[in-house]
């Protein structure tokens, strides 16, 4: 199988264009298990012009676990290279080649590179699809316990002290089961912030490892699972946090949450907005309210 060098290197002409020539795909991968492989994904290794590999080295291991030789062109696609490779890789789209995007599990584009290059491809007019497959989000969702009717996917919460205060204030009232990326060593910190903001008693769901040999969910309140994360957790985490129960709206409050809100730097429009869509009262009557109170 061909390998890039460190240097990323121009993607050379195609002397074999097929019939489906001109199409990106984004290929979900394995998240633990290769055997949760899709079939096609083998045959897209093996037929595509060029492959965008997040990881080189994993692409080997994954097409030795699927039986696969990689057909095309290799090239790295990483988020140091992101920005130079995607005029590449669109230059060799348009040109008429198909691309195959695979990034280290999961879906490209959700958490992991590729969203550059889908909004470059679709500007440019060119077909993009994707392999379906494996998803940390959806088996976190399905066997957290928590509600799945109707969710979001917050991917990873700020690092960053006062933008992950906004970030989990405006989350408090999010009626919707949330999904979260975590690392581990972040783990206790972040549900202990969950657990201040959301309240101690909102139910979560750690979920560790999925489909790996040590896979295990862990249910219960975030403050139990703050308390339970202190000793140190490994391996991969997706966090499901269950939605805000529906409460009767106190004006009061929701005054106090819309100048919280402002003192962020909110506007103060858009912080009207989205405490009246949290407790239902009306946007106007919020407005003026904190018009007179100045």
């Amino acid at each position: 199988m061909p390998v890039p060098s460190s240097t990323p290197s121009p993607i050379t002409p195609s002397d074999r264009p097929g019939a489906d020539a001109g199409v990106l795909v984004l290929a979900a991968t394995p998240i633990g298990d290769p055997a949760d492989a899709a079939p096609r994904l083998g045959r897209e290794l093996t037929e595509a012009d060029v492959v965008a590999a997040e990881d080189t080295r994993r692409l080997r291991r994954l097409a030795a676990a699927l039986e696969v030789t990689v057909g095309g062109e290799v090239v790295s696609y990483h988020e140091h290279n992101e920005h130079v490779r995607t005029g590449e890789l669109l230059e060799a789209l348009v040109a008429g080649r198909r691309v195959l995007v695979v990034t280290d599990a999961g879906m490209p584009s959700v958490s992991d590179p590729g969203f550059r290059l889908v909004d470059a491809a679709v500007r440019a007019g060119v077909r993009v699809t994707c392999v379906p497959g494996p998803s940390a989000v959806l088996m976190a969702l399905a066997v957290s316990g928590l509600p799945v009717d109707r969710f979001c996917f917050e991917g990873f919460l700020p690092r960053k002290g006062g933008e992950r205060t906004r970030v989990l204030r405006e989350l408090a009232d999010e009626r919707r089961t949330m999904v979260f990326f975590e690392a581990p060593h972040r783990l206790a910190a972040s549900l202990a912030h969950l657990a201040e903001f959301f309240g101690p008693d909102r139910p979560g769901a750690v979920c560790r490892e999925l489909t790996k040999t040590y896979e295990e969910v862990v249910r219960g309140p975030l403050a139990d699972l703050a308390a339970w994360a202190q000793d140190g957790v490994r391996g991969e985490i997706t966090l499901v946090v269950g939605g805000a129960p529906r409460r009767a709206a106190d004006p009061a409050d929701a005054d106090a949450r819309v100048a919280a809100l402002v003192a962020d730097g909110v506007r103060l429009k858009d912080a009207c907005r989205d405490v009246a869509a949290a407790t239902g009262l009306p946007s106007k009557e919020l407005y003026a309210r904190a018009v007179a109170a100045r």
